[in-house]
């Protein structure tokens, strides 16, 4: 009875060498329980740490909002300052706190000698907008002449108020179209 499709001799022995005796089946089961252990707590630990990174995610979003929500403060802050250190906004809490402009002040050169008349403080409002500046000697400018004038700004001199010590400035004539 040995046909194309069956194995010659005796299939139980052959199949028997296949399958494990009942003495190797008690060796592999301690190493299939560690392998099976090993895999759940590999598991177990990937889903603890997925956990612990999505948590920080969390922290990282809610510590960017917190930063951003900050930022517009400290921005909001710092206009504030701005707005209160402004020249004209200084001005008018020092009229209400009763401050008068200083009068005309006097200048030490670096050889010891006085350049100006220093005047009191008068309590008279000085026009907003009208510029207080220092002398070209001191501010590094030079007269028309090349030289530093001697005369401070803010001393009575013989020109109007509006134009600058010791400048002119020329107008043009006026042209009239096709002449």
């Amino acid at each position: 009875m040995t046909g194309p499709g069956r194995l010659r001799g005796t299939g139980s022995g052959r199949l028997a060498a296949l399958l494990p005796s009942g003495a190797s089946t008690a060796a592999r089961t301690p190493f299939v329980l560690l392998v099976v252990v090993l895999l759940g707590s590999g598991l177990i630990t990937l889903l603890l740490l997925n956990s612990a990174l999505n948590q920080g995610s969390f922290e990282l979003s809610r510590l960017e909002k917190r930063t951003t929500e900050l930022t517009d403060e400290q921005q909001a802050l710092q206009q504030e300052v701005d707005g209160y250190s402004a020249p004209g906004s200084l001005e008018k809490r020092a009229r209400r706190l009763g401050m008068v402009p200083g009068g005309d002040p006097a200048f030490l050169n670096p050889d010891g000698t006085v350049r100006g008349v220093p005047s009191e403080a008068t309590g008279q409002p000085v026009p907003m907008g009208a510029k207080e500046s220092l002398p070209p000697a001191l501010s590094g400018t030079p007269t028309p002449s090349g030289e530093p004038s001697g005369t401070p700004s803010g001393t009575p001199s013989d020109e109007p108020s509006g134009s600058p010590s010791g400048t002119a400035s020329p107008k043009p004539a006026p042209t009239t179209p096709g002449g």
